[in-house]
């Protein structure tokens, strides 16, 4: 496979890097991560000027509002922001990477129309309402249910570790909408507005001081039936397509980051003398193979997307799990480089980062889950009961 970028990608990329030239100087500072609602105006902020410059989803299909540029433009557009050290997605994330995406493949002409020009303007941030805390790792053992009563869904439950819910608009809600069928089958897929009665949003504060999840308790709380994508009980399937873009392209930007980190590294180390350690050196070297190894597999896993009508497939759970574990070895690398003084100052982002690291073997389906995936749908290994 030929995973070199042609010459129109390579223009694409050249004018993509005058233009953050050219805006980047002139952006405020970043507001405190503690602090959500700051934090949503600058990641809105940034959204519009991507949307106004006609950077906002790049690669969704042009009549839902995106530019319906190709998978690996969208790769460029990741790398060169992250190599800038443009503002990261933040708020907006789930929005653009999960839900938009999302509707775009599997809504109907009047829910595209609604949810997906407000995502691309930043005007909407939504959060992620998957995760309970009965259900562990096993997401279709959800137990919120949602029972009809003539156009409106009541809905009723708890979910746990929702992403942005503090400051979200609408939450991409999974319910369960017939008890009594296979719990894979009885699911379905809301759009629940967040401020509709009976909702409570309790924040959780992580191990790094963010507010960045939220406990949502949910008390007959009413969402139209049109705010359902897909049909009634094929939410699974639906939930597929949000997983796979979750895996397949949603951290493939921190690659890119953790390349800069790594960099970072190896020069903080011959600046404080840890570079005339052997086995630290190889060590960092060691991440840097990986890294570039887990780049061209995004290469491969979006080429592979481009010839299955833009959803990523299965290989975004090869990425995910091997992704989870580089970036836990680069921020204990970073600690022996920095010692315990440096490695465990709160003060400092490198502190922050490395508690944040241990979140992403469990984040977005945990390593066992993507265990089971590849040994199931790659090795073809019989499934466990």
């Amino acid at each position: 496979m030929d995973l070199a970028y042609t010459e129109a990608e390579e223009e694409f990329r050249g004018r993509l890097r005058e233009w953050l030239a050219a805006v980047l100087p002139g952006l405020p500072p970043k507001p405190s991560p503690d602090d959500w609602p700051a934090r949503r105006a600058y990641d809105t902020a940034w959204q519009r000027m991507l949307y106004d410059a006609g950077y906002a989803g790049l690669h969704w299909p042009a009549d839902a509002g995106g530019r319906g540029a190709t998978p690996t433009q969208h790769l460029i557009f990741l790398e060169e922001t992250e190599k800038a050290g443009a503002p990261y997605v933040g708020a907006n994330f789930v929005g653009l990477l999960h839900a938009g995406p999302t509707i775009a493949a599997e809504g109907t002409a009047e829910q595209r129309a609604r949810w997906l020009p407000p995502v691309l303007r930043g005007d909407e941030i939504w959060c992620q309402g998957f995760s309970e805390p009965d259900a562990g790792s096993d997401l279709a053992a959800l137990r919120t249910r949602a029972v009809r009563d003539g156009d409106d869904y009541v809905v009723s439950g708890q979910k746990i570790w929702t992403s942005h819910a503090e400051v979200a608009d609408w939450c991409e809600l999974l319910v369960r909408t017939d008890p009594g069928a296979p719990k894979h089958r009885g699911i379905s897929w809301l759009a629940m507005p967040m401020d509709a009665p009976g909702i409570t949003v309790r924040p959780l504060r992580t191990l790094a001081g963010s507010t960045e999840f939220a406990e949502v308790f949910l008390d007959e709380v009413r969402v139209p039936v049109r705010n359902r994508v897909g049909a009634e009980n094929d939410g699974w399937r639906v939930t597929m397509v949000t997983l796979s873009f979750e895996r397949g392209t949603a951290f493939v930007g921190e690659v890119v980051a953790c390349r800069r980190t790594l960099d970072a590294l190896a020069a903080e180390a011959r600046r404080n003398g840890r570079w005339d350690d052997a086995v630290l050196r190889r060590r960092l070297g060691r991440l840097n193979a990986e890294f570039r190894a887990l780049w061209r597999l995004t290469q491969w896993n979006v080429g592979e997307s481009e010839r299955t009508g833009g959803v990523p497939g299965i290989g975004g759970s090869v990425f995910k799990l091997r992704y989870s574990g580089v970036r836990q070895e680069l921020y204990e690398a970073a600690a022996e480089v920095l010692g315990a003084e440096g490695a465990f100052d709160l003060d400092r982002e490198w502190a922050l980062d490395r508690l944040s690291s241990l979140s992403y073997t469990i984040a977005a389906g945990t390593s066992q889950i993507q265990r089971n995936i590849v040994a199931e749908r790659i090795l073809g290994l019989p499934k466990g009961r």
